[in-house]
């Protein structure tokens, strides 16, 4: 876990998901999309790990950028959803409840009676 609480290899594993869902609400360049997503509570994204992210979705399609005059700085790219990139969204959110589901149930601590009986321990041997 990093200091702020957030886990690396979550955010990881959720970035693309979360891009999307965050362009869904409305065009942004790549710094904005990492503000949302610190807000949200996903953790402070890097750079080194949004931007390539972004760029493969565009180069899938799901995502098309423009440059944007910068208002007193420099211009920005600006990524927009594509009709292919609200169809992938909408399959990743019917798909995420039974996913998580399935985390929280290997994620949760055994209670059964077998495990009880083994003093807390899992089958493996292992404590909760």
């Amino acid at each position: 876990m990093d200091a702020d609480g957030g886990n690396p290899d979550w955010q990881r594993g959720v970035l693309t998901t979360c891009a999307l869902a965050v362009l869904a609400r409305g065009s942004a360049h790549g710094y904005a999309v990492a503000q949302q997503l610190q807000s949200a509570g996903i953790g402070p994204v890097k750079g080194g790990a949004l931007y390539p992210v972004l760029n493969r979705l565009e180069q899938d399609g799901v995502l098309t950028s423009a440059w944007q005059e910068g208002a007193g700085g420099p211009g920005r790219k600006v990524f927009t959803l594509t009709g292919a990139g609200h169809a992938r969204l909408e399959a990743l959110r019917r798909g995420w409840q039974p996913f998580a589901a399935a985390v929280a149930d290997l994620l949760a601590p055994d209670t059964s009676p077998a495990a009880a009986a083994a003093g807390g321990r899992r089958a493996d041997g292992s404590t909760p």
